[in-house]
C-alpha cells in the first residue's frame, strides 16, 4: 500500500532529493467497500514532532518551540507562492518554556544602548557579519552597513569572526534577552497587578466556586510573581457592586457597597488596590471570610457590566491582570445580555454565524480601553445555563487574555480542575505591558495576525500581559515579484516588563532558505504550523459564515495543495487511483478531518452547546501547536496489561504510553483505556474487563453507575499505578488540568457523546470517517 516513488530531485536544497509517498485509494467496482487497508493510513501517533530539517544548515536558529514557519522555505516568487495552496506564515510562542536544561541568556549593554541596525531596527544576532577590522557590521535583514558602537568594538580573527564571539551569546544563539535601557520605557516599569472580580450571586454560591477561588488565591499568595512589588485588589458583584478597602493599617477589610449602577463611582480609590506584602494579613482575612460572607445570598442578578466599568477605573492607573469569575448571565445595567442561546432555525442559513458573534458592542469597547491601559483579562465562566461566551470572550480576545469554561460547575466534581488551572494562571512567569513585532527582510511581509491581542499599528501587537502558554499566528505574503536573496531572515522581538521590574526585550532569530522549486516548499513543510494557522483561519471564518462552508473551505485547501503536488509528478509516473503527498504532509489529511470534526466546527445545532463551541474556539486561537494537535487528535492508550503486571520497571511506563489509532477497532472489551485530549481524561472500562481491575480501581462502587463514581486512590498497587500514570500524563503539560470522566462500554448516550463521537477516524452521524474522507479527497484531487 505504501509505495514511495522515487524521482529525480525537482529542486535540491543542500543536495536533498524529493521522495513522495503514495496510497492506492480504490473501492470495489460499484460499491463503497474499500480495496485499501485502513491500518496503513498515516497516523500521528507520536504527537507533534518539531521540525529539525534546518538544524545543519542554520545551527544558530532559535528553537522551533518559539517560532515555526508553515514551511521552512520561502518561495522565490509570487507565482511560486500562489501554487502553495496552504497558509504561508508563522506561529510564534515568544515566552515558551526553554528546552530542559537550557536558559535564555540575558545580555546587558548598559550603560550603552542595545545594538541594532539603524535603518530596519533589527537587533544584533548571529547572522550579522562584521567587516572593516570590526568597525562595521552588515545587517542580515536589510544589508545596510552600520557603524559598530565604540563600546561594542572587538577585533576580528583570521577568518573574519570577532575575537570575543564566545563571550557574546547574542552572536551565537538564536534566542536572547536584552535588558532594555530607559529609552524603551514610556513610563516607569509597572509592578505585577492582580485584580479579582468575583460573581457572588446565588448560582456562584451554590456551585461552591467562591470557596475554591478564595482558597486557591490564598494558597498562591507566596508564589505570585514580583514580590515585594506585587499589588492586589478585589471586588464582588450581584445586583450591586462591593469593593474592599484593604489598607495595611486596618485589622480587617472594610466592605463598600455601590448600588447606583448608572452612575458608577469609586469609594476610596487609593485603598482598593494595595501592596500585597504590606497588606498581607488584611488580604488573608478577606480570603478566609469570603466563602461565608455570601453563603446565604439569594440574589439572582448580575451587574457585571457596571462592575467591569468600576474595576477599569481602579486599574487604569497601573494596568495589570484582571481575573473575572462569572457565573450568571449579565442582567443589570450596561452590558446586560439576552438569553439568546442557540436557535435551531438559523443553522444552515445566512444568519447562522450571528449566534457566535458578541451581542453587545460594550464588551469590545471595554476590551479596547483595557488594552490601551495595559489591562489583560482572563474570563473564568461557570454556569449550568447559557452564559454567552461569544460576548464575554471578547474581553480576553483583545487584551491577550484567555477564556476558561467550566459548564455546570460543582466544586465537589470540578474543584480540582479549577484549583490547578487558577494556580497555573497566577504563578506562571508573566510578561507585563508588552508589545511584539516580527521583522523580515525586504520583499516579504506579514499581512494578517491571528490570536488574542490588539493590533496597534500594521504590525505591532499590544499584549498587556503574556505568558509561556500563549501562541500567536500570522500570514506572510510576497511583496515583490521575485526575491533575489538566497536566505530569508525572521526576527521576533517582544518588549516587556519582567515581574522583577526590569524592562526586557526577548529576541528570536531564524534563517530559512529561499527556494525556486515547488517540491522544496512541500518537502520543508511543517504540518503542525500549517494546522495551527489553518485552525485559526477556520475559527475566524465561522464568525462570518456557516459551519458547513468553513468545513468545505478547509477540505478545499487540502485538495488544491495535493492536486498541485500531484501535478509535479504526473508526467513521470502512472498515478491512477493513487493519492500522493510529501512525507512532511502525511498527517495533514487526518488533521484536516479532525479539525472539521472538532467541537468548534463540527455539524451544527444540537451537536455541541453554543457556549462550549465558542469556548473551544477561544482555546484553539491561543494554544501552542503541540497542545492544539493533541486536542485535535488525542491520545488513546491501553492500561490493563500494565496494571495486571506482577512487578513493573520504570521503562514499563514508557511502553504504556504507546498511542492507538482513534477508532473503535482499537477498543477491546477486556481492556481499560484512557483517552486524553490535554483538557480531560475519559477512562473507558470494557464490558468484560477483569472484575479485579474494576474492584481495585473503584472500590465498593465497581458495579455502580459510573457517572456517579469518581476516581480516587485506593489502598492497593493497581490503584496507585493508575494514579501514577494519570499524574505523569498531567505533568507532561501543565497548562490545563484533566479531570477523569468514567464510562463503561455500552453505557447508552454517555459512551456515545464522551468517547465514540470523538474517535475521529470512525464514521459517526453525518461525519465522514478517515477512510471515506481520504477517498473523497483522492477523487477530488484527480478531478482536474
Amino acid at each position: 500500500m505504501q509505495q514511495p516513488g522515487s524521482v529525480p530531485p525537482m529542486g535540491v536544497v543542500q543536495g536533498l532529493a524529493e521522495d513522495f509517498n503514495a496510497l492506492t485509494m480504490q473501492t470495489h467496482p460499484g460499491t463503497m467497500d474499500p480495496l485499501y487497508d485502513a491500518k496503513e493510513l498515516p497516523r500521528p501517533l507520536e504527537g507533534d514532532v518539531e521540525p529539525k530539517n534546518l538544524v545543519d544548515m542554520y545551527p544558530q536558529n532559535c528553537n522551533p518551540r518559539y517560532l515555526r514557519l508553515t514551511t521552512s522555505a520561502v518561495p522565490c516568487s509570487q507565482s511560486l507562492a500562489s501554487r502553495w495552496h496552504l497558509p504561508l506564515g508563522a506561529v510564534v510562542c515568544p515566552l515558551a518554556e526553554p528546552p530542559d536544561g537550557e536558559e535564555v541568556p540575558i545580555v546587558n549593554f548598559a550603560p550603552a544602548s542595545v545594538v541594532r541596525c539603524r535603518r530596519c531596527r533589527t537587533y544584533v544576532n548571529p547572522y550579522m557579519t562584521f567587516t572593516e577590522a570590526g568597525r562595521k557590521f552588515r545587517c542580515n535583514v536589510c544589508t545596510l552597513l552600520n557603524d559598530v558602537p565604540s563600546e561594542y568594538y572587538a577585533q576580528l580573527d583570521a577568518i573574519g569572526k570577532r575575537v570575543d564571539i564566545n563571550q557574546r551569546p547574542e552572536l551565537t544563539k538564536g534566542t536572547v534577552e536584552f535588558v532594555a535601557p530607559a529609552e524603551y520605557m514610556v513610563r516607569p516599569p509597572m509592578p505585577p497587578v492582580y485584580f479579582f472580580l468575583i460573581d457572588v450571586s446565588i448560582s456562584a454560591v451554590r456551585s461552591g466556586m467562591i470557596e475554591v477561588v478564595a482558597n486557591t488565591i490564598k494558597s498562591c499568595l507566596d508564589e505570585l510573581p514580583g514580590f515585594p512589588r506585587t499589588q492586589i485588589g478585589f471586588a464582588t458583584f450581584d445586583s450591586t457592586i462591593h469593593f474592599y478597602n484593604m489598607k495595611s493599617s486596618l485589622a480587617q477589610p472594610q466592605m463598600l457597597v455601590v448600588s447606583d449602577l448608572d452612575d458608577i463611582f469609586i469609594p476610596l480609590p487609593d485603598d482598593l488596590l494595595v501592596n500585597l506584602s504590606e497588606s498581607r494579613s488584611v488580604v488573608e482575612t478577606f480570603l478566609d471570610s469570603l466563602p461565608t460572607m455570601f453563603q446565604d445570598n439569594v440574589n439572582l442578578e448580575s451587574a457585571f457590566g457596571p462592575a467591569l466599568k468600576a474595576v477599569f477605573m481602579i486599574m487604569s492607573q497601573l494596568g495589570g491582570k484582571l481575573l473575572i469569575f462569572q457565573s450568571t448571565l449579565p442582567s443589570l445595567g450596561i452590558g446586560r445580555l439576552r438569553l439568546r442561546g442557540d436557535d435551531s432555525r438559523v443553522y444552515g442559513t445566512d444568519k447562522e454565524h450571528g449566534v457566535r458573534l458578541p451581542e453587545d458592542p460594550f464588551y469590545k469597547q471595554m476590551a479596547a480601553e483595557f488594552s490601551k491601559y495595559q489591562i489583560s483579562t482572563n474570563v473564568y465562566a461557570f454556569s449550568d445555563k447559557y452564559t454567552d461566551i461569544a460576548s464575554l470572550g471578547t474581553l480576553a480576545k483583545y487584551t491577550a487574555g484567555q477564556v476558561y469554561y467550566y459548564p455546570a460547575f460543582q466544586s465537589a466534581i470540578h474543584g480540582e480542575k479549577l484549583r490547578h488551572e487558577l494556580r497555573r494562571d497566577l504563578t506562571r512567569e508573566t510578561a507585563w505591558e508588552a508589545v511584539m513585532r516580527i521583522r523580515c527582510a525586504k520583499g516579504v511581509r506579514f499581512t494578517t495576525y491571528h490570536g488574542n491581542f490588539m493590533l496597534r499599528s500594521t504590525d505591532l501587537l499590544a499584549l498587556p500581559a503574556v505568558d509561556c502558554d500563549k501562541a500567536f499566528a500570522m500570514q506572510l505574503s510576497l511583496e515583490e515579484t521575485l526575491l533575489t536573496t538566497q536566505t530569508m531572515y525572521f526576527q521576533v522581538a517582544l518588549l516587556y516588563t519582567a515581574s522583577c521590574g526590569e524592562r526586557r526585550i526577548r529576541v528570536h532569530t531564524m534563517a530559512v532558505p529561499v527556494v525556486t522549486e515547488l517540491a522544496d516548499i512541500y518537502r520543508l513543510a511543517d504540518t503542525g504550523a500549517i494546522v495551527s494557522l489553518l485552525s485559526r483561519l477556520a475559527i475566524e471564518k465561522t464568525l462570518s459564515q456557516k459551519l458547513e462552508d468553513t468545513r468545505t473551505a478547509v477540505q478545499l485547501r487540502i485538495v488544491k495543495a495535493l492536486r498541485e503536488y500531484r501535478n509535479l509528478y504526473a508526467v513521470q509516473h502512472r498515478l491512477a487511483n493513487r493519492m500522493i503527498y510529501s512525507e512532511s504532509l502525511k498527517f495533514l489529511m487526518l488533521y484536516g478531518l479532525a479539525l472539521c470534526r472538532s467541537t468548534a466546527l463540527r455539524v451544527g445545532y444540537g451537536d455541541v452547546p453554543l457556549d462550549e463551541r465558542c469556548a473551544t474556539g477561544h482555546i484553539m486561537m491561543t494554544v501552542s501547536i503541540k497542545r492544539l494537535l493533541k486536542l485535535l487528535y488525542p491520545s488513546l492508550i491501553r492500561l490493563d496489561g500494565y496494571l495486571l503486571k506482577a512487578s513493573v520497571q520504570v521503562d514499563d511506563l514508557k511502553s504504556v504510553e504507546r498511542r492507538l489509532p482513534l477508532t473503535r477497532e482499537s477498543l477491546d472489551s477486556r481492556g481499560l483505556y484512557i483517552y486524553d485530549d490535554g483538557f480531560r481524561f475519559i477512562v473507558w472500562f470494557g464490558r468484560v474487563i477483569s472484575p479485579d481491575i474494576a474492584k481495585n480501581l473503584l472500590g465498593a462502587d465497581f458495579a455502580a453507575e459510573l457517572s456517579k463514581t469518581t476516581l480516587s486512590e485506593h489502598d492497593n498497587e493497581m490503584s496507585r499505578r493508575l494514579m501514577m500514570v494519570l499524574e505523569k500524563l498531567r505533568n507532561s503539560d501543565r497548562a490545563y488540568y484533566q479531570l477523569c470522566d468514567l464510562v463503561r462500554q455500552g453505557e447508552q448516550a454517555k459512551e456515545g457523546f464522551l468517547l465514540l463521537a470523538n474517535l475521529v477516524e470512525d464514521q459517526m452521524g453525518g461525519n465522514s470517517g478517515y477512510g471515506e474522507w481520504m477517498l473523497q479527497i483522492s477523487r477530488q484531487v484527480q478531478q482536474s
